[in-house]
């Protein structure tokens, strides 16, 4: 190789060399800061992440002061009082009596953080003063929330019968609030509950009433008179209504209406109804016969012999229906399967 191919070769080496250590530094010094900016990016994001929760957290943390002064109380009993003692003074205001109606407690049902709570309300009265209840509830400043709502006809004229939830919720942990007395945005008196007016005038429940006969012509005389008319037999169990199943001072009391005479009698467990005895007052939910979908909330239970009928409030006597061992409450079902035990 003669000098001159020596030297190029020894150029184009130390060319090589040279960029490849110009990578090699440029590698090991910008690779750090490659690094680093992609730490500096991540970092950001989680801090922008922090941040939006952390909004979100004042946010809710507002939100649940905001309802906290909207609840009854802090405790389940606590709130479950109020909002009973409401629901009272609700249906006086609406100018219903209290005896017409009962009130049996929903929950509590465990939620994420809080828990519900309720009762179940039903009852009879004027179609106007039932309207005026669910427009109180509806309007009420507390955190309330109205379910399952069935309005049918009553036994009289311009009367009704309504059950329905009243729920409400009681947070868990509770927000430290200081709650303040609350007073609805509208009244009975408000242009809001005169637009309901219409359902009282019109009152599609009422039920038929069958036009009187015409006064019997007095005969001419010299006619022979008209052949007087067969005195009516004894009423049937279809004129008999159970009109309510309320209690008072824990003790159930039936009420049964005399369609005939248009009067109401009082019973109570251990007296003569539908040719049995009365057991008790059964409040669970159970499915409303004949009626797909409802739920009835009450019914009398009478023992005849060794077996159990139901009677659904707003049925009458001739609705009696025979109760399997299935179908029977905890407190009956003991005593039926312990008999025949007994028996030898």
């Amino acid at each position: 190789m003669s000098p001159r191919e020596k030297l190029l070769a020894g150029l184009v080496l130390g060319t090589a060399a040279l960029l490849g250590g110009a990578l090699g530094l440029r590698a090991f010094i910008t690779k750090p800061l490659t690094d680093l900016d992609k730490r500096i990016l991540a970092a950001r994001e989680r801090l922008g992440k922090i941040q939006t929760e952390r909004r979100n957290y004042f946010a809710a943390e507002d939100r649940l002061k905001s309802l906290g002064k909207l609840t009854f109380a802090d405790t389940v009993d606590e709130a479950s009082a109020h909002s009973g003692e409401m629901l009272t003074r609700q249906i006086l205001r609406a100018g219903l009596k209290e005896l017409g109606f009962t009130r049996l407690p929903v929950g509590p049902r465990r939620m994420r953080g809080a828990s519900e709570i309720g009762w179940n309300v039903q009852g009879e009265g004027a179609l106007a003063g039932v309207v005026n209840l669910l427009f109180l509830l509806e309007q009420s400043p507390y955190l309330l929330r109205l379910e399952n709502l069935v309005v049918s006809g009553g036994d009289t004229p311009g009367a009704v019968r309504v059950q329905f939830r009243c729920l409400t919720l009681v947070l868990e942990p509770a927000p430290d609030v200081k709650r303040e007395p609350l007073l609805a945005k509208v009244e009975l008196n408000s242009p809001e509950r005169r637009s309901l007016d219409t359902i009282s005038v019109r009152d599609i429940l009422r039920p038929y009433i069958r036009r009187p006969p015409p006064p019997p012509v007095k005969g001419t005389p010299g006619t022979p008179s008209s052949t007087p008319a067969t005195p009516p037999g004894p009423p049937g169990p279809e004129t008999f209504r159970i009109v309510s199943l309320s209690e008072w001072q824990g003790q159930p009391e039936i009420h049964v209406r005399d369609l005939t005479n248009q009067k109401t009698v009082r019973y109570k467990p251990g007296d003569t109804l539908a040719g049995g005895t009365i057991a008790l007052v059964d409040y669970r939910a159970m499915p409303l016969p004949g009626a797909s979908g409802l739920q009835s909330f009450s019914r009398v239970i009478v023992r005849v012999k060794d077996d159990f009928f139901a009677i659904e409030r707003g049925q009458t006597l001739a609705d009696l229906r025979k109760l399997e061992l299935a179908q029977l409450p905890p407190e009956l079902v003991k005593p039926v399967v312990e008999a025949p035990r007994a028996a030898p």
